[in-house]
């Protein structure tokens, strides 16, 4: 989404500097979010496997979501968020099981390297999973 809105306003850029003076100065573009998510364990046979996902103009790769994961990873940095921090070791968590499923996401967001591990294995980590939801799958015990 927001590479759409920086070609979008390039486009429009580039259409006024015919004779409307300089044009503004162009914000940075970084090359597309590229990401290897691996899932096991889940218990769903097409939801287990390693999938690949970029998210530029358009989704591309062999991940089974990836127009819905584009849409979700454009929602979270939209809002700033940092879908990928693990959870803080502080943090109190919640003692419910949610199943063996397990995740390893690797790879480029927002111009940073993404290496996260997720699980099911308590409150904290099922809300981590699931807020990640569709680049996850969903899944449930």
């Amino acid at each position: 989404m927001l590479r759409r809105l920086l070609l979008a306003s390039l486009a429009t850029a580039s259409a006024g500097a015919a004779g409307l003076g300089p044009l503004p100065p162009l914000p940075l573009l970084t090359p597309a979010d590229t990401l290897t998510v691996t899932v096991a364990e889940s218990g769903h046979p097409n939801a287990d496997g390693t999938f690949e996902l970029t998210c530029d103009e358009r989704a591309e790769g062999n991940h089974p979501a990836r127009e819905n994961a584009c849409a979700r990873l454009d929602q979270l940095a939209e809002a700033g968020a940092n879908p990928f921090a693990p959870v803080p070791a502080d943090q109190l968590c919640t003692q419910v099981y949610g199943g063996p499923a397990v995740a390893h996401i690797t790879g480029t967001w927002q111009g940073r390297t993404v290496d996260a591990r997720f699980s099911r294995a308590d409150g904290c980590e099922i809300d981590r999973w699931e807020n990640l939801e569709p680049v996850l799958p969903l899944v449930r015990a």
